[in-house]
């Protein structure tokens, strides 16, 4: 008889546990150490910065982006006084057949992270003029104690926070 009043806050129980996990999903692109390889589903691929070739002259300007998500690893305590790395991840579309990422500058003056990101063209090629959608993962140089700082990247400054470790 024990069993059978049991029975339904036992139901009760697991129901409760299954609502608790159905949410909107977290976005992995905000998630530190995530990476998509190749074409994602947006239609964007992800890139690295390859070295020009020595036989071209190449034209060079501020690369141009859409989006930046700025994601610190979890601070834990046991990482807390060395501070934890941060990565920008950075979604674009390249404005030609042609143009590619050339190459990253990173400089830090305090809570301040400077980086300039500059892309390439072939001068004097003639082009298809098609937006190719792309995302370059940025791993910003040095550790980040928690605490605000700021990014500018190219002309544009974005915000971010490096929060404390919260629990035990």
């Amino acid at each position: 008889m024990r069993s059978i009043r049991f029975l339904p806050f036992l139901a009760l129980t697991v129901f409760l546990g299954a609502c608790a996990t159905i949410g909107p999903e977290p976005d992995p692109d905000a998630t530190f150490g995530h990476r998509v390889d190749g074409d994602d589903t947006e239609g964007r691929t992800t890139i690295v910065i390859a070295p020009a070739a020595e036989d071209v002259e190449y034209r060079f300007f501020e690369a141009s982006y859409e989006s930046v998500t700025i994601r610190p690893d979890l601070v834990t305590p046991a990482n807390s006084a060395a501070g934890v790395p941060v990565e920008v991840l950075i979604k674009g579309a390249f404005p030609d057949a042609c143009s590619e990422l050339h190459e990253v500058q990173q400089q830090r003056a305090g809570n301040l992270v400077l980086v300039t990101l500059t892309m390439r063209r072939p001068q004097g090629s003639v082009c298809a003029s098609v937006l190719r959608p792309y995302r370059y993962y940025l791993d910003l140089n040095g550790r980040f104690a928690p605490g605000a700082y700021s990014l500018r990247l190219n002309d544009d400054t974005h915000a971010f926070v490096v929060r404390e470790a919260t629990g035990s």
